[in-house]
């Protein structure tokens, strides 16, 4: 079987250079924690990586958001499938890859510092962050995104910096988790169920839902929660959720520098022509003439 470490379909990945990594050991900031490398890898077929515990020289995270896969460490071997995540720690061997039938999409982040270790503790098997009316899976991966653009930008001093802040939030935002889901919650009274149907969307924008599927979460039979969620919305619970997605595509197109077949695959479409075609049906324009378009 074929093995690869990466060169996947809408793939993105940034390695910073050694020498900034050095620079970084000295730093104020970057000597308590550091980025080495960071990317998301969509569909990886065939991915596998081998580590013994000399190579493995910084934390690895790895979020998987869709598919299967599977990390052996310490001779056990774990599957992980979609909203789990783990860090492996650094100086202990290791080996992962994707399900040859269903591969894993994951966000991942390679990282060290004197305070690196404090995150990665107790994350070195599989946790899963289950979609909730508080879970906050999109606000996290807008701070990986916030991680990946800053630092795609250049390695300025006040970038570097800047990405190293975001990544305390990041990690702090799974070591604490309960802090920060309790940040931003309210009552949940206040909350009807069609309004946490519409968080379950946004909390899984990178995955292709059926309609029983949030229904399902809603609490109610099919017909009933759609009737009642068309009465609200004006729209069937799919078109909504379609609505979502291009919402999604659009901040990307206009806030990142990512290609359309990278923010296809984030927002859970391996087929680039699909989703132009599907965006272009919502927005009345393709993604290219949407991104070129003058605003405001």
């Amino acid at each position: 079987m074929a093995r690869v470490k990466s060169g996947f379909t809408g793939e993105r990945a940034i390695v910073l250079p050694k020498s900034i990594i050095e620079e970084l050991e000295y730093d104020e900031l970057g000597s308590l924690l550091r980025i080495t490398d960071i990317g998301f890898y969509p569909k990886a077929d065939f991915h596998f990586r081998k580590r013994n515990k000399d190579e493995a020289s910084q934390y690895i995270l790895i979020y998987c958001i869709d598919g299967f896969g599977w990390v052996e460490l310490n001779g056990i071997k774990y599957n992980m499938s979609a909203d789990q995540l783990m860090i492996l720690p650094k100086r202990k061997a290791h080996s992962y890859g994707s399900n040859s039938s269903n591969p894993w999409t994951i966000y991942w982040i390679h990282f060290d510092g004197d305070k690196a270790g404090l995150f990665a503790e107790g994350f070195d098997k599989p946790y899963r962050l289950n979609p909730a009316n508080d879970s906050r899976i999109e606000d996290r991966l807008h701070l990986f995104e916030e991680i990946y653009s800053t630092l795609k930008n250049g390695y300025s001093k006040a970038n570097l910096s800047y990405s190293i802040s975001v990544l305390f939030h990041f990690l702090g935002s799974l070591k604490f988790l309960g802090a920060y889901r309790d940040s931003m919650s309210t009552n949940h009274n206040e909350y009807d169920v069609l309004d946490n149907a519409i968080h379950f969307m946004r909390e899984n924008i990178h995955k292709r839902l059926v309609l029983k599927e949030i229904s399902d979460f809603s609490g109610l039979s099919t017909s009933h929660f759609s009737n009642l969620f068309h009465m609200k919305t004006g729209y069937s619970p799919v078109s909504y959720f379609l609505q979502l997605k291009v919402q999604q595509a659009c901040h990307y197109l206009d806030f990142s520098d990512m290609k359309i077949n990278q923010i296809a695959m984030t927002i859970g479409y391996d087929d680039p022509f699909y989703f132009s075609r599907f965006f272009s049906k919502i927005m009345g324009m393709s993604p290219t003439v949407y991104r070129n378009k003058k605003k405001g």
